[in-house]
């Protein structure tokens, strides 16, 4: 690897010819050969499977939920730098009726007002990353005592009941602790998690206080006087779920039964919570599998828009009906074997693929010749065989894919407008912009 440039004298170049001999390799002389004159494919070389889907005698669902959420970092100009991250995530409710009035592809700003009309809440907050101290304690303690306020206080504590009907299994008939986790003082698993219903208790070593959103583990991610992105990013996938299942936690407890089963809930992004927040995906298995046990089935998907499903999609999408706008739509859902061995192309490892992290399956949706989904459908109960999931399986997909062709959008490719809608309220890329941001972070209190 070449030096890098510094600040009085020039980087190195990398060396062009050094590596020259590798060539000899027949090895590499292949490689170069078919990387020069690849021959275009025939056929699906993954051999997916594809099914037909016709939504005759299928019910729509009437209601449309959608969750999506943006952080970004920003640095003070100074020396040493300070540094912050700002986080916001919306929900949006959709109304179907005014929805498929408006041209998805040029909507009428005026149509577009009045969809999002006492349709959205947003939740907001701020993390301080570097060089950023309070008077009240560490960065560290700052992120811990930010999180468990910026949840207690917006929207009256409507998030963090959520959090504590989802972490107490406060749907069931019989609530447990919360999940193990670690203390955030002295480090040691708290085995028996924080008591029923409980918002703060004490380590059972250190008599330190934890919070139960200390069991989410974002502690875990930092140190005493910085933290890094990921906590941003983890808190925004965190709110996101949140925000989405207080409306499916609303609605559970609503006298019209009804009222949750025919609605679809959509958040951006894979139905996965992955490292020490997973610890959350078992008890969102059993709620989801209960809803189903007792014909209460919740409708959730999750989109995926980039990644090594979105890009193996794309690669084969162009083999499977339909091919014209007047043929039906096409399905695919994605077994296990065939995900390690077509998407990932990794052996069989130790855990079953996404035993610990997924709360949905992968499914692949071919609605016209253009336009072309990665979905995630939950399937309740997690079965760690290889041929799982089937489409049976997969929670309502039926009603799901009669829902989705009134939603698509065609001012981007594979788009669903209520995620475009929501994010253009949870986006901080333009609203508030960055510069603003930065501005602030600069601006002098008081």
């Amino acid at each position: 690897m070449a030096y890098g440039q510094g600040t009085r004298l020039p980087g190195e170049s990398a060396s062009k010819l050094g590596h020259l001999a590798v060539v000899k390799s027949p090895w590499v002389k292949a490689l170069i050969a078919e990387f020069e004159s690849a021959l275009p494919q025939e056929g699906d070389p993954s051999g997916s499977t594809w099914s037909s889907f016709s939504s005759e005698n299928v019910q729509s669902l009437s209601r449309v939920w959608a969750v999506d959420g943006s952080f970004v970092s920003v640095k003070a100009a100074q020396h040493p730098p300070r540094e912050v991250a700002f986080v916001k995530t919306a929900l949006l409710a959709i109304d179907r009726a005014r929805l498929d009035a408006i041209d998805k592809e040029h909507p009428h700003p005026l149509l577009l007002q009045d969809v999002l009309r006492d349709s959205a809440v947003f939740h907001a907050t701020v993390f301080p990353l570097k060089n950023v101290r309070t008077p009240l304690g560490t960065n560290y303690d700052a992120v811990r005592h930010i999180i468990r306020d910026s949840m207690r206080i917006d929207e009256d504590g409507a998030f963090y009941e959520t959090l504590k009907w989802l972490a107490y299994k406060k749907w069931s008939k019989h609530p447990t602790n919360s999940p193990a986790f670690n203390c955030p003082h002295c480090h040691i698993e708290i085995k028996s998690g924080l008591p029923i219903n409980t918002d703060e208790g004490q380590c059972p070593k250190c008599d330190g206080v934890v919070f139960l959103t200390d069991m989410l583990g974002f502690h875990l991610d930092m140190d005493e006087e910085s933290a890094p992105d990921s906590v941003a990013s983890a808190y925004m996938l965190m709110m996101e779920l949140l925000m989405l299942f207080t409306a499916i936690r609303i609605f559970w407890g609503h006298s019209d039964k009804s009222l949750v089963t025919d609605t679809l809930f959509i958040k951006d992004g894979p139905l996965t919570l992955r490292s020490q927040y997973s610890k959350l995906v078992p008890g969102l298995r059993a709620f989801l599998q209960h809803a189903k046990e007792i014909e209460r089935p919740v409708h959730v998907i999750g989109q995926e828009k980039s990644g090594a499903f979105f890009d193996h999609l794309a690669s084969i999408v162009r083999f499977p009906p339909p091919h014209s706008r007047d043929e039906p739509t096409s399905y695919s859902v994605l077994s296990h074997d065939f995900v390690r061995r077509e998407v990932y192309r990794s052996p069989d490892l130790q855990n079953p693929y996404g035993s610990r992290t997924n709360w949905g399956e992968k499914l692949y949706v071919k609605f016209d010749p253009g336009t072309y989904m990665v979905l995630n459908v939950p399937t309740g109960n997690y079965n760690e065989a290889g041929t799982f999931p089937l489409a049976d399986d997969l929670i309502g997909l039926d009603r799901i894919l009669a829902t989705l062709p009134s939603l698509i959008s065609h001012k981007h490719e594979g788009a669903l407008f209520p995620v475009e809608l929501a994010n253009g309220i949870a986006s901080l890329s333009n609203y508030p912009s960055a510069k603003i941001l930065q501005h602030f972070m600069e601006a002098p209190l008081g």
